[in-house]
């Protein structure tokens, strides 16, 4: 009961100073969770499964965000999102691969780990900041959006790419293949069931006229979709977003927006303060000069 009130009165008290100073709701729960975790006042001590569950925030988010973007919108920002976000990752990674490598003398392998770590943000982060100041619709919000989500889709092929890195020389093997193989058509049958089979399961869940239901059949897809999609090696983020363009042009749309609403307010902020509460001061202290 103790952390849970905490968590409470920290998160209102801390938004409310920061919104009022205007730097925003996200930099609020980031300094309500340092105040009040294990490395601040000690009153939550479990920071790492708050994490874990403050991650579903990040997933309904993008899901919520999926559901305002129907799929001919999408194709129409697929140059932005493979042309601009592109090359914002290439360059970026390649840029900041050879500071690193300059400046404190690291392999060309470290120095490319490092790189294109560094250049991939969070879309937690980065969708928050623009939904906060209303920005998503500008022309620089969908821009921002189209890098962040090149982003998401980047970080599998990183993944492949880092264990091959230590290699003597780099093989594609029959296994890798068909693991791509396997993913593919994952990607495609959950792509297929989407667009044929929610209408209609929706269309007998809403004729039920039971709510709890239907919320329920919400979450299920939602939560059901990023498993899938983290199955296979893309981000539980991901998944949730695939949900929401899927059900962009259903006609419960405005219903499903209103029932997720509240998960993704309070589960957001759990995360951005559980992000909070793992920051420990004293490596950085020790390594300012690094």
């Amino acid at each position: 009961m103790v952390e849970i009130l905490s968590l409470l009165a920290a998160a209102v008290l801390a938004v409310l100073i920061s919104t009022r100073l205007g730097l925003g709701s996200v930099l609020g729960y980031l300094a309500a969770g340092a105040l009040i975790g294990p490395f601040g006042l000690g009153l939550i001590s479990d920071a790492e499964n708050m994490r874990h569950i403050g991650e579903f925030g990040v997933v309904f988010l993008l899901f919520m965000i999926g559901i305002e973007m129907k799929p001919q919108r999408l194709l129409v920002m697929r140059h932005l999102v493979f042309g601009l976000g592109g090359l914002q990752v290439v360059l970026s990674g390649i840029a900041l691969a050879a500071l690193t490598h300059w400046a404190l003398a690291l392999s060309y392998q470290t120095a490319l780990v490092v790189g294109f770590g560094l250049a991939l943000s969070s879309t937690a982060f980065g969708v928050q900041l623009l939904s906060d100041r209303n920005e998503m619709t500008s022309h620089y919000g969908r821009n921002s959006f189209a890098i962040l989500l090149f982003q998401d889709l980047a970080v599998v092929p990183l993944l492949v790419l880092l264990p091959l890195m230590a290699l003597s020389e780099i093989t594609v093997t029959a296994s890798m293949g068909l693991a791509v193989l396997q993913a593919v058509a994952i990607i495609a049958g959950v792509l297929l069931i989407g667009r044929f089979a929610i209408g209609p399961v929706m269309h007998v869940i809403a004729k039920i006229g039971n709510n709890d239901t239907f919320v329920a059949m919400a979450l299920l897809l939602v939560l059901g979709f990023a498993w899938v999609m983290d199955y296979v090696g893309l981000s539980l983020a991901m998944g949730a977003f695939i949900a929401g363009v899927l059900l962009a042009d259903s006609q419960y749309r405005h219903q499903i927006e209103a029932d997720m609403l509240p998960f993704r307010g309070l589960l957001l902020g759990l995360f951005f303060m559980s992000v909070g509460m793992s920051l420990n001061p004293e490596p950085g202290l020790e390594n300012a000069g690094l």
